[in-house]
């Protein structure tokens, strides 16, 4: 059985969806999630999903090599699933695609350096986008740059708010992010 690390910066919907999806597999289990936000949501879903969380820093992610120990002993996968911070090239190269990120459009377009969550569903409203989805994709040492897994897509109309795009890219990362993990493991 593979071991999942997740990371995330936020409330921990797609980490959620990840841990509900393993918990019934034989294929993986999510052992832990990492946060770089003490106050981060996803913090309490782990309590109550009984799943292992840890809390670092700045310094520790990026001046000490403390995580990527921690991630050698304990990860056969790791998941960004709303983590903001750039992975260092350390963990990158000690992980060659098992490093897997899910990002809000259809990359290439709006990806990059300050290009998440709702900047993303702004920038695809103010260019009058007909349609928008999901892009996850193994991680290299570049923003949103590694090759290209899996992409979902989802069509736009000039109605459709910044939520409501939103809301479209979430029922499309709630759908396929645990199953492309799967596929993922499954390949190997």
């Amino acid at each position: 059985m593979k071991r999942i690390v997740i990371f995330a910066s936020g409330s921990g919907s797609n980490a959620e969806n990840i841990i509900g999806f393993f918990q019934t597999k034989e294929t993986a289990k999510v052992t832990h999630v990492l946060t770089n936000n003490e106050r981060a949501k996803v913090l309490e879903r782990c309590k109550r999903l009984e799943v292992n969380s840890l809390v670092f820093d700045r310094e520790t992610f990026f001046k000490t090599d403390e995580i990527l120990n921690f991630l050698k002993k304990e990860a056969d996968l790791i998941i960004l699933a709303g983590f903001l911070w750039k992975v260092p090239e350390n963990i990158v190269a000690n992980f060659p695609n098992k490093i897997v990120n899910i990002h809000p459009a259809l990359l290439p377009k709006y990806g990059g350096k300050g290009m998440y969550g709702n900047h993303v569903h702004k920038a695809v409203k103010n260019n009058n986008e007909v349609e928008t989805g999901i892009t996850i994709h193994y991680v290299n040492e570049h923003y949103d740059e590694g090759a290209i897994v899996f992409q979902a897509k989802t069509t736009l109309n000039e109605e459709d708010s910044v939520e409501d795009i939103a809301k479209k890219v979430h029922e499309l990362e709630y759908k396929h992010y645990p199953k492309v993990i799967e596929d993922i493991i499954l390949s190997e």
